[in-house]
């Protein structure tokens, strides 16, 4: 099967691509993976980099290669025709652009918009509610088929080192682990507030292990960077040493391990503390409570869906009109944990508005002491996405028998 899929950011490729196109090669190795990085202001630009290390055996093209072929422009190697275009993640209208140029099946996960309910011959859904959206889209019910969330397969899969990375870690043993963030804004000013933050919070926890993990979209070069700078004054960070290795920072006299396979570590851990996005979710999967943090210290720098993304470059008024509209928006939001989202309550702990390290730290002492908490917490997670486990098989079973009909 000649299999072209589009997808955009960090949490795509790693929660969705990932786990998808590893069930998909356990099926079919003679599979002909053809992955289009799509362009997107959430991107890393190191997401085909990404694919090419896990799957040396998939094709996967730059955004740049993409808008080429989507203007007409041939690329060397590539088919002129596919079994299957599959969108998983990024604007639509890129799977449909790639659909016009190379026929085939063309289907959709959990996303897709009234014009383009003759477009996808099947949307795979991630659970009932998710089957609603569609259905409002105006998606056939015949043409939905539920498989579950593929995040889940992601992160089991890395705990259990089924995507290779570090050797199984006890640098958060019983411990707190960090999830600063995968993009760039993050990694510029989340990092530096969230080391800061594990500074105060080692002062209050002496022993515990604390640990930070890594993008594996963020080169050594750009994550030492980013801590010796230390971010801007508005975010409270503070500047920090990336070991030469990657494998450890140093701030204000204290050590941290820093690991690339996240949640092999992440599933020793007591505590975890987390911006809001993929990573949540995956922690979840493990029974990992967290306490996700969604600061509003510097809401301008954020990426925002839309046209308010592009506001900020108009001069003097742009950056607080930007400022303005990211927290008007962020109030209309009762959660920003997906985890929380799915279950209607608050199961991990939310921290929103402006952040101080001091108060980050004091919260995560208070929540790693309540030992009746994480074990309440730690079953809820467990059991709110237990079912979506096998999704990512489930979707490739699809796919493959769709194209064999």
């Amino acid at each position: 099967m000649i299999l072209a899929l589009t997808a955009n950011g960090p949490g795509e490729f790693a929660g969705w691509v990932r786990p998808l196109l590893a069930a998909l090669y356990e099926r079919d190795p003679a599979l002909d993976a053809r992955v289009f990085c799509v362009p997107d202001d959430y991107a890393s630009g190191h997401e085909g980099e990404y694919v090419r290390g896990l799957f040396p055996q998939a094709t996967a093209y730059t955004p740049r290669e993409y808008l080429r072929f989507a203007l007409g422009r041939g690329l060397a190697g590539l088919p002129a025709q596919a079994d299957r275009v599959q969108y998983l993640g990024g604007d639509l209208m890129y799977a449909a652009r790639l659909h016009d140029r190379l026929g085939g099946i063309a289907t959709a996960y959990k996303f897709s918009r009234k014009r383009y309910a003759d477009r996808f011959a099947r949307v795979f859904a991630v659970d009932e509610a998710n089957k609603r959206q569609l259905l409002g889209w105006g998606i056939p019910a015949e043409r939905i088929t539920i498989v579950g969330n593929l995040v889940i397969d992601g992160a089991l899969g890395e705990a259990a080192g089924k995507f290779g990375g570090d050797a199984e870690s006890g640098a958060a043993r019983d411990g707190v682990i960090f999830f600063p963030g995968s993009r760039k804004h993050e990694i510029e000013q989340m990092f530096p507030l969230f080391v800061r933050t594990a500074v105060q919070l080692r002062r209050r926890l002496p022993g515990v292990r604390i640990a930070f993990a890594r993008s594996p979209f963020t080169t050594d070069a750009e994550l030492g960077a980013a801590l010796a700078r230390g971010g801007i004054g508005r975010a409270y960070g503070i500047p920090s040493v990336l070991a030469a290795d990657g494998a450890s920072l140093e701030a204000a006299g204290e050590r941290f391990a820093v690991v690339k396979s996240a949640m092999r570590a992440a599933q020793g851990a007591r505590l975890a503390v987390s911006l809001p996005g993929t990573k949540v979710i995956e922690l979840a999967a493990l029974g990992v409570p967290a306490i996700v943090v969604t600061p509003s210290n510097a809401p301008e720098l954020a990426v925002i869906n839309g046209p308010l993304q592009f506001i900020d470059r108009v001069p003097l008024l742009g950056a607080p009109a930007k400022r303005a509209a990211a927290v008007a928006v962020a109030k209309r939001f009762r959660f920003f944990a997906q985890p929380n989202i799915d279950a209607g309550r608050e199961i991990d702990h939310e921290l929103r508005g402006t952040q101080l390290p001091s108060r980050m730290a004091h919260v995560a002492a208070e929540r790693y002491a309540d030992r009746a908490w994480l074990a309440a917490t730690s079953a809820d997670l467990r059991g709110l996405y237990a079912a979506h486990a096998g999704a990512a098989g489930r979707m490739a079973d699809a796919l493959l028998e769709d194209v064999s009909q």
